[in-house]
C-alpha cells in the first residue's frame, strides 16, 4: 500500500489546536502504518487571517509532537493561478457562473428563502445572465464572485470508512462561491484542485467537514476527475461537558502543553486513543508501537472527551519510563534557565532521581525541586502550608526534636529518617511530617522529605528549620 497518499492541511490562523493535531496525527499514523506518503499543505488563501509566524508555529508544533512529513509544506498562496485556471475552466464548461450581489442583497435572498420554508443560501438568480448583463453589472462596480452550479435535483452520496454511506439531497445545497469577489479561491475549489494535483488517495479529517465533502466531490467530477479518494471523517474532541473543545476547558494549543512540561510522546499517545483503540486495549505505548497497531477500521464515530486528568496520568507513566540520562537531557536547559546562578548540576540530577516517581509533568518536577535552588534569604513558606504548620499539634516541640536530630545524625538519607524521632513524642508521621515539609520545602508536600533534607545540606536544612521555629515564637 505504498501508493497511499494522505495530507494534513491546516489554516495558519493561530496556534495548532489539539483538535487539528489529532487530525494530523491520524493521517501520520496511517501513512506510516502502510508505508505511504504524508503531505503537509498550508491553506493560507485567507489573506486577512493567515500569518507567516503561524505557519512556522504549526511546523514547530508538529515537529515537537514527533510528526514528520514527506512532502511540503506546500503553500496554497503559491498556487493561486492554478485555482483560478480551474475556475475559468468551470466557467467555460458552464459548470460555474459569475454573480454580482452585494453582501446585503445576499442576506436578503437567504432570508427570503428561509421565509418560504427553503434552506438558507443563494437562489441562483445569476445563473442565466447574458454576457451583456454581466458586463453591465461589472461596470457598475458590483462585487464579482464565481459560483459553482449545483445539480437541481437528485442526491449526492459517498462512502465514509467511519460513518458509512453519507447522503444529501442537492436541493439542500445552493450554488456556492468558489472564488471570492477579491479574486481569492474558497476552500472547496482549492481543496479539490490540490487533492487532484497531489494524488491524494485518502482524506482523513474531522467530522465537522463532513458536509463539505459533497461540494468537493462535485467539483472534482466537474474538473474531470476519476475515482474519488477514500474518506474517513474522524470524531471530534469535546470537553467534559460534551461541548466542542475550547479554551474554557483548559489548555488546547500544543504550545501550551509543551510549556507546561508535557512530554510529546505522552500527548501523542493520549491523542491517538481519542477515537481509536488497539486490539489488546493496552493504553501506554510508544509512537512506534502505535504506528504498528494503528488501523482506520478501529476508529470510532463517537466524539472523544479530552480528560486532562487522564493525560496527566499518561504523562506521568511516560515520564517514569525515561532513563535518568534522558530525563536529565530533556530538562536541564529549562532548569538552568529557571534557576539561574543557583543551579547545581549534581543536586539537580539527584533531585530528578527522587522526584521522577512522583511527578506528573516536567513543570511539576521543577516546581517540586525549586526549594533547592533559592537563597535562604529569599526562601518563603506558602501561606497555606504555613497555616498547616502552625496548626500542627505541639509543633514547637516537634521542630525542636527534628532540629536536634538533623544537627547530630550521620549525613545520609537513612539516618535522616525522622520517623524514629516522632515515636518518643507519640506523633504520627501523617500528621506531623507535613509541618517539617513546609519548613524545608516551603510547602507541605513535594520531593521525598528525607531526600530533600539531604540534598539541601545540613547547614541550610538547619537554617530553615530554625527560621520556622523562631517564626513560631
Amino acid at each position: 500500500m505504498s501508493d497511499v497518499r494522505v495530507r494534513f492541511s491546516p489554516a495558519p490562523t493561530g496556534s495548532l489546536h489539539v483538535g487539528s493535531a489529532h487530525t494530523a496525527l491520524f493521517n501520520w499514523l496511517y501513512a506510516r502504518h502502510v508505508d505511504g506518503t504524508f503531505v503537509l499543505r498550508i491553506e493560507d488563501t485567507d489573506r486577512q487571517r493567515s500569518r507567516p509566524e503561524w505557519i512556522e508555529g504549526i511546523e514547530d508544533a508538529l515537529r515537537w509532537l514527533g510528526l514528520d512529513w514527506d512532502e511540503g509544506p506546500i503553500l496554497q498562496s503559491s498556487r493561486l493561478d492554478r485555482y483560478l485556471a480551474a475556475a475559468d475552466a468551470l466557467l467555460e464548461s458552464d459548470r460555474a457562473y459569475e454573480s454580482f450581489e452585494t453582501p446585503e442583497e445576499l442576506e436578503a435572498i437567504s432570508a427570503q428563502r428561509q421565509a418560504a420554508g427553503l434552506p438558507p443560501g443563494y437562489d441562483g438568480r445569476a445563473r442565466d445572465l447574458s454576457p451583456s448583463e454581466r458586463t453591465a453589472l461589472a461596470a457598475e462596480g458590483r462585487p464579482r464572485a464565481i459560483r459553482f452550479r449545483t445539480p437541481d435535483d437528485g442526491e449526492s452520496t459517498f462512502h465514509d470508512l467511519i460513518r458509512g454511506d453519507v447522503t444529501v439531497e442537492w436541493g439542500n445545497i445552493s450554488d456556492f462561491v468558489i472564488v471570492r469577489s477579491d479574486g481569492t479561491p474558497l476552500f472547496f475549489l482549492a481543496n479539490a484542485v490540490d487533492d487532484l494535483d497531489m494524488g491524494i488517495t485518502h482524506v482523513i479529517r474531522g467530522e465537522d467537514l463532513l458536509d463539505t465533502t459533497h461540494r468537493v466531490l462535485a467539483l472534482r467530477r466537474a474538473l474531470g476527475a476519476g475515482d474519488p479518494p477514500v474518506f474517513a471523517h474522524l470524531p471530534l474532541i469535546v470537553g467534559a461537558d460534551r461541548a466542542k473543545l475550547s479554551k474554557r476547558h483548559g489548555a488546547v494549543a500544543l504550545e501550551e502543553f509543551r510549556a507546561r512540561g508535557y512530554l510529546p510522546e505522552a500527548l501523542l499517545n493520549y491523542l491517538a486513543l481519542l477515537g481509536w483503540a488497539p486490539d489488546d486495549e493496552q493504553e501506554v505505548r510508544s509512537p512506534r508501537e502505535i504506528v504498528a497497531a494503528f488501523d482506520l477500521d478501529r476508529v470510532t464515530h463517537a466524539a472523544g472527551s479530552f480528560d486532562h486528568q487522564k493525560l496527566d496520568w499518561m504523562n506521568g507513566e511516560h515520564l517514569r519510563a525515561l532513563t535518568l540520562d534522558d530525563l536529565d537531557r530533556r530538562t536541564v536547559d529549562q532548569a538552568r534557565k529557571r534557576f539561574g546562578d543557583r543551579f547545581d548540576d549534581e543536586v539537580f540530577r539527584a533531585a530528578l532521581a527522587v522526584g521522577q516517581e512522583r511527578s506528573v509533568t516536567v513543570e511539576d518536577l521543577l516546581d517540586q525541586m525549586a526549594f533547592l535552588f533559592v537563597d535562604d534569604a529569599e526562601f518563603r513558606i506558602a501561606d497555606d502550608s504555613w497555616a498547616r504548620l502552625e496548626s500542627t499539634d505541639r509543633v514547637s516541640e516537634l521542630l525542636d526534636a527534628v532540629i536536634a536530630h538533623v544537627d547530630e545524625c550521620e549525613w545520609n538519607v537513612e539516618a535522616l529518617d525522622l520517623r524514629p524521632v516522632l515515636k518518643p513524642l507519640d506523633m504520627k508521621p501523617r500528621k506531623a511530617l507535613p509541618a517539617v515539609y513546609a519548613a524545608i520545602e516551603g510547602r507541605h508536600a513535594g520531593l521525598p522529605l528525607f531526600d530533600s533534607i539531604y540534598l539541601l545540606g545540613r547547614e541550610r536544612a538547619l537554617a530553615r528549620l530554625r527560621a520556622a521555629r523562631e517564626r513560631l515564637g
